[in-house]
C-alpha cells in the first residue's frame, strides 16, 4: 500500500520549533517531488514548501521563506520541514504529498498536481 504518514505536530509558543517528518511505506520516496501543504480551520489549503527528487531545488512560500527549510535522507526515506520562529498564523495541519518528479515549479504549488496524500499532523502556535 502507498502511503505517506506525516508526524511531529505539537503545541508551541510564538517564536519555538518544530521538525514535521514525512515517510514513505509501499513505494520509493526519492523518484518524487514531495511538497508540504497546510490548511487552517476555514481556510483553503495551501502549499508551503516542495523539494525536488536530489534536494537541490525547493520552493518556499514567501510567508515561511528565512524560516522554514525542507530536506530530505533518502536513504532513510524520509522528508522533513523544520520550521522555526514560529507565528500564530502558522496554525494548521500539515500534509505531504508526492508530485512526479517532471511538474515540480519554483514559483507556486498547485494541490491537484500533487497525489498520495497523508493524513496530516496538527501544528498549533500559541502562547
Amino acid at each position: 500500500q502507498v502511503q505517506l504518514v506525516e508526524s511531529g505536530g505539537a503545541l508551541v509558543q510564538p517564536g519555538g520549533s518544530l521538525r514535521l517528518s514525512c515517510v514513505a511505506s509501499g513505494f520509493s520516496l526519492d523518484v518524487y517531488v514531495i511538497g508540504w501543504f497546510r490548511q487552517a480551520p476555514g481556510k483553503e489549503r495551501e502549499g508551503v514548501s516542495s523539494i525536488s527528487t536530489t534536494g537541490a531545488s525547493a520552493y518556499y512560500r514567501d510567508s515561511v521563506k528565512g524560516r522554514f527549510t525542507i530536506s530530505r535522507d533518502n536513504a532513510k526515506n524520509t522528508v522533513y520541514l523544520q520550521m522555526d520562529s514560529l507565528k500564530p498564523e502558522d496554525t494548521a495541519v500539515y500534509y505531504c504529498a508526492a508530485q512526479s518528479p517532471h511538474m515540480f515549479r519554483h514559483d507556486v504549488m498547485f494541490p491537484d498536481d500533487f497525489g498520495s496524500w497523508g493524513q496530516g499532523t496538527q501544528v498549533t502556535v500559541s502562547s
